[in-house]
């Protein structure tokens, strides 16, 4: 049987490490594979010093790619919004199947793209948008179909996880980590996406999506960065027995679907809360199968490339299939996508992590407390650090109960209108995850 003939867009670190990959395991990849899958044809601007592509046809058109005759699967890399969707669209327009890690462009245009491929019959697989090498996509989709997903919760974003460890195990600031991210190749010189949960609810909308059975809906995300997170905080939450992660949630509620990405404090004791430096980690909870927890690099040449050429495997295995019997881009049929709404972050709940600067005067505690009361919430525990009073202001810091947000939002600014409250009062969400 004749190979399929790939054609890569984008020869950059994830592009590089697919044509490494697709060249060194080739023989492996034919045997999964039932053929051989052969890299046709590359568009990339600059070579990548990494990759031998010997005589395999280079141009700097991506164009030129999508409208070879010859190619069966185009591999997107290049990234971003406009231009990537354009080649997509106009892949599948030429009846090509299509394999891309790009979670941007997945979150905010799959609905479309995913509607125009079953138009034309073709797939469009994307295991490496989420999670680099870690095959979540997969195993929510296939491995679990058997389930009623009920939450799901993951570490989705390395840089961010790399620099909250570091303020945690070293004592440093946010803003000496995120310099030394940067300078590693972590970060990119803008670090937005990264430090503010713009990626991770990229990543975030496409598992829920799979998980819920509901279209992409990117925009209704609740994000929340951890710039403003400091070495205090981080300490506090050591002492009470947690650990700040930047926390990605989906969760199924009567009311809606809760779907949010923030800092968060998980108790110490939970395996996704040693999940440490630039690794990934996503915890799904089944009614069958109870809490499962995929861990493993979640960017990175190889890694990524690893959920690319996994792609291209299995589309490679569809090739002949009846397109009304391959698995379903959002793992439920199409035209069976749920309806349920997402929530706003004022309807979602989980407990809380407050920290009050308060005036060291007799009675601040009483009228804490009488204010979280008054709206229904209760205190869990409690630490005033009265060895750190500075300028006459002392830390409170306590944990509640679960309760919906907008009871805090309430109790917050009942405290911050307090004479003996100083400074805003920091908010964290706490999730047990049991």
């Amino acid at each position: 049987m004749k190979p399929v003939k790939v054609g890569i867009c984008g020869l950059g670190t994830v592009g590089g490490g697919t044509f490494n990959v697709l060249k060194r395991n080739a023989e492996e990849i034919a045997r999964r594979a039932g053929r051989g899958i052969e890299v046709a044809q590359i568009a990339t601007r600059h070579p990548n010093p990494k990759c031998d592509t010997g005589t395999t046809a280079i141009t700097a058109d991506i164009f030129d790619v999508v409208n070879n005759p010859e190619i069966d699967i185009v591999v997107e890399l290049i990234g971003g919004y406009t231009l990537a969707k354009e080649l997509v669209l106009k892949a599948i327009e030429n009846g090509k199947h299509v394999v891309t890690a790009n979670k941007a462009l997945i979150a905010v245009h799959g609905n479309e793209i995913f509607a125009k491929a079953c138009e034309k019959g073709v797939i469009v697989a994307f295991e490496a948008s989420v999670a680099g090498g870690i095959p979540v996509i997969k195993a929510i989709r296939e491995g679990l179909a058997g389930n009623r997903i009920n939450w799901l919760a993951g570490i989705i974003n390395g840089t961010g996880n790399f620099i909250l460890t570091e303020m945690r195990e070293k004592g440093r600031t946010f803003e000496d980590v995120l310099k030394e991210a940067q300078e590693l190749g972590y970060a990119e010189a803008d670090p937005t996406f990264d430090v503010e949960g713009i990626d991770a609810a990229h990543k975030l909308t496409i598992l829920a999506s799979i998980a819920f059975g509901i279209p992409l809906q990117f925009d209704k995300a609740y994000t929340e960065g951890i710039a403003r997170l400091t070495t205090a905080d981080v300490n506090y939450a050591e002492a009470l027995g947690y650990r700040i992660k930047h926390l990605g949630v989906a969760c199924r509620t009567d009311a809606g679907i809760e779907l949010r990405v923030h800092p968060t404090l998980i108790p110490a004791d939970r395996l996704i809360a040693n999940v440490n430096g630039v690794m990934n980690a996503v915890m799904v909870n089944g009614d069958a199968v109870g809490s499962t927890l995929y861990y493993g690099a979640g960017a990175g040449m190889e890694p990524t490339a690893s959920a690319v050429v996994a792609d291209l495997v299995d589309v490679t295995r569809a090739l002949t299939t009846d397109p009304n019997n391959r698995v379903p881009h959002l793992a439920f049929q199409p035209d069976s996508l749920s309806d349920h709404p997402i929530l706003p972050i004022s309807a979602c709940e989980s407990a809380y992590y407050l920290r009050i600067q308060a005036k060291d005067h007799p009675g601040v505690l009483a009228q804490v407390a009488t204010i979280l009361s008054e709206r229904g919430i209760n205190i869990e525990s409690i630490m005033q650090k009265e060895a750190e009073v500075q300028d006459g202001l002392v830390p409170v810091i306590l944990v509640t109960h679960r309760v919906v947000e907008q009871r805090i939002d309430d109790a917050i600014a009942a405290l911050e209108a307090l004479d003996d409250v100083a400074d805003k009062v920091v908010r964290i969400r706490v999730e047990q995850l049991n």
